[in-house]
């Protein structure tokens, strides 16, 4: 049994969210560094190096990446043989969250009624949190500040269990075409296909986490990752809706089983901005 000081969390998920919500991941960094070199006209290939320009201001003059500073996300995946001391650990992912919020400082941006009062929680609590149980003495978070454009543009769909891959590509590639300039592109998608209703969204937001230059292991799904983003870029929408080929970035795909009469699959889109980190404690 090992145990963990929640105060340790509270520390490591505070510094994360000051972090990226300033500082642009290296890897995408370099990702928009190459769509600029590889972009086939002007007027998106200056908003690219605005873009770019945007991520060195925003970590010297420390100055949000975006305004929309997002909602925080959590995927903790817990070791069995872990034992929490201190204070709660959903309490202490929101202190967290509130403190960095205060300090930063973030827009807020939650309301804590959806339709009728939307009163503004004004921390930006609650986070949203999932939890999984896994073996070992490793605690595991997945932290972003996922902004609302891109989430707003996101979908899924139950496809017939006949559905064949050409038909899964057009349909990713068709809800992201019809989003246009809306999720702010260039984009990230995760596609979740398999499980059931509720697991499928969360496999394609799981899959924002994954390497942009990685690919699946199983080498069919690692093409139907090259041809979502082929066909997607073809299409021309291209960064913040200004034409080009680079509309997408990168497309990563988690699978999970699923019922013999369902094929569930789901997109999450990710902006530009992509502010991502893994804590391992």
């Amino acid at each position: 049994m090992r145990f963990i000081d929640t105060s340790l969390i509270y520390t490591a998920v505070y510094e994360t969210i000051c972090k990226i919500s300033f500082v642009c991941d290296p890897q995408l960094h370099e990702a928009i560094l190459e769509a600029q070199h590889r972009e086939t006209e002007d007027l998106p290939r200056e908003i690219l190096g605005m873009i770019i320009q945007n991520h060195n201001y925003a970590s010297e003059d420390i100055i949000p990446l975006c305004q929309d500073t997002g909602t925080t996300l959590i995927f903790a995946e817990i070791g069995t043989d872990i034992h929490f001391s201190g204070k709660p650990f959903s309490e202490t992912i929101q202190a967290a969250t509130a403190d960095a919020q205060h300090d930063c400082p973030l827009r807020a941006s939650i309301v804590l009624e959806p339709i009728f009062e939307r009163n503004n929680s004004k921390n930006n609590c609650p986070a949203v949190i999932h939890y999984e149980l896994v073996p070992g003495d490793k605690l595991r978070l997945l932290v972003a500040q996922k902004g609302g454009g891109a989430e707003n543009m996101s979908f899924m769909k139950m496809l017939s269990p006949s559905a064949s891959a050409d038909t899964i590509v057009d349909f990713v590639a068709e809800g992201v075409i019809a989003a246009g300039s809306r999720p702010c592109p260039p984009l990230i998608l995760g596609v979740g296909i398999g499980g059931n209703f509720e697991e499928a969204p969360l496999l394609a937001k799981k899959a924002l986490f994954l390497d942009l230059n990685g690919h699946h292991q199983d080498p069919r799904y690692a093409e139907l990752e090259k041809r979502i983003v082929a066909k997607i870029n073809h299409a021309g929408c291209g960064v913040q809706g200004f034409g080009g080929n680079n509309t997408v970035l990168s497309a990563r795909i988690i699978t999970a089983p699923c019922h013999i009469a369902s094929l569930p699959v789901a997109v999450n889109l990710q902006c530009h901005v992509h502010r991502h980190e893994e804590i391992i404690i």
